[in-house]
């Protein structure tokens, strides 16, 4: 099937990046959103980032505009999955809610259309768990910030059909991303498993006393992390020397954090409101002119490597 009209529901940052991509790519963008206000302020953010893009060179007038005629918000369900080819779910991480969502897609879209739900990590399963056409409910999760990380994981639950995962391999590679396709549904999938396996060793070397915080991260941003990009750590195991990473594995292991509950540290910081730079105390104390300093590293290190990628997608 050729993806030419794409439905986005749920439109924050993840939902409005989707848009702004599959728009870019020339394919027509249906966005919606439970609240008005919600659409407004997602199509709103939009036309600011093409300004932006606009003003840094990077589109010229006439291709701002023609991105932006290709989304069209609406404002109820019907309107947004009518004549779609594929519909991506970005509501918030519930699955109450996401079943929902997918029992009345289900119900309103023709049995071609796929359905896809950008979910950080709920099973696919138990999601279509309530429809009549699991086969075409499929797992498409964009990273954050979606505009400057190529990763798309592509999950199928126990009913998805290999057409749907072709298909929807094919649209993410449409948009200029990177799919990886998971063999069958795990919780949290690759990406978010090795996140917070890393990050549990990070909160437990804290715990411990072993380091403090920033010392972690800066193990991470100035020794293995620079290696990362270009090798896995599946790859890097084989770089080294298999033998040798056995042999550091038999007295190492034993010793990792294997907690099967959340960080008691982070758990205090929670109790105490200290979310992070959502509400300016985390780890790190973070003033305004922090988070934004922050922000814009991170932005140009993964604009420097997304161009990169360019040379091997």
């Amino acid at each position: 099937m050729n993806i030419r009209t794409v439905s986005v529901i749920g439109i924050g940052t993840i939902g409005c990046g989707i848009a702004l991509l599959c728009a870019k790519s020339e394919q027509d963008v249906i966005i919606y959103d439970k609240s008005d206000a919600t659409l407004d302020k997602g199509y709103k953010n939009m036309q600011l980032n093409l300004n932006s893009l606009r003003d840094e060179g990077k589109l010229k007038d006439k291709e701002n505009e023609d991105i932006l005629n290709r989304i069209k918000p609406v404002h109820t369900i019907i309107e947004a999955v009518k004549n779609t080819n594929l519909v991506i779910e970005c509501i918030d991480e519930n699955i109450e809610l996401k079943q929902k969502i997918f029992e009345v897609l289900d119900d309103l879209c023709p049995e071609n259309v796929i359905l896809a739900t950008c979910t950080s990590g709920l099973l696919p399963t138990t999601i279509a768990k309530n429809t009549t056409h699991p086969e075409r409910i499929v797992v498409a999760h964009f990273w954050n910030p979606p505009h400057l990380i190529p990763l798309i994981e592509i999950v199928p639950g126990e009913k998805t059909s290999e057409e749907t995962i072709d298909i929807t391999v094919d649209w993410v590679r449409s948009i200029g991303r990177e799919p990886i396709s998971m063999k069958k549904e795990c919780i949290g999938f690759i990406g978010n498993r090795l996140q917070h396996a890393l990050l549990r060793e990070a909160l437990y070397i804290v715990e411990q006393g072993y380091a403090e915080a920033e010392e972690v991260d800066k193990a991470i941003e100035f020794g293995f992390g620079r290696r990362l990009p270009a090798t896995g750590p599946i790859c890097t195991a084989d770089l080294a020397g298999l033998d040798v990473i056995y042999s550091v594995s038999s007295y190492l292991s034993k010793d990792l954090c294997n907690s099967l509950e959340p960080s008691k540290l982070i758990k205090t910081k929670v109790e105490n409101n200290e979310l992070g730079a959502k509400n300016g105390q985390g780890f790190y104390n973070w003033t305004q002119e922090a988070l934004k300093k922050k922000k814009m590293e991170r932005e140009e290190v993964l604009a420097y490597f997304l161009e990169k990628d360019k040379e091997k997608l």
